[in-house]
């Protein structure tokens, strides 16, 4: 996680941090961050929207609104066998941060990012984007 990936880098001070939002992604998907619409609506700021992989914009209202309808959406990672990977985090302000990672669900990829925030009442998200992946990472081009 610290290591030679510029992707995945988390300052030494910030572990204790991942280790906790670790356990809560991928949202929707974790008994941590919870599995109910209930659950995702005291996880989730009164603000929060999310970018979806297919470029779509999802207010908190609309996917409450669909999660009553469709709650299969809820699946359990662990149990679907999904995989996460290439965890980063990124101090934003005070008790703010950004995580990010890549989320294998059983051969579909995407870039994952969440802004997650601690208050009073524990984590809440601000806002969350994936991104599929569609090809392999570029690397840097070859000094001459």
């Amino acid at each position: 996680m610290t290591g030679g990936n510029p992707f995945a880098h988390v300052d030494p001070e910030l572990m204790p941090i991942l280790e906790e939002l670790r356990l809560r992604e991928p949202i929707f998907h974790t008994t941590a961050f919870g599995l109910t619409a209930e659950e995702f609506l005291r996880s989730t700021a009164p603000g929060y929207w999310e970018v979806g992989a297919s470029g779509r914009r999802y207010s908190r209202e609309l996917i409450l609104a669909w999660a009553g309808k469709t709650p299969e959406h809820f699946v359990d990672a662990t149990e679907a066998g999904w995989r996460s990977e290439d965890f980063g985090l990124l101090q934003l302000g005070p008790e703010t941060y950004l995580v990010t990672y890549t989320l294998d669900q059983n051969g579909r990829r995407t870039r994952r990012s969440t802004i997650w925030r601690r208050g009073e009442d524990g984590w809440q998200i601000l806002y969350h984007q994936d991104t599929i992946v569609s090809g392999e990472e570029i690397e840097l081009p070859p000094e001459e």
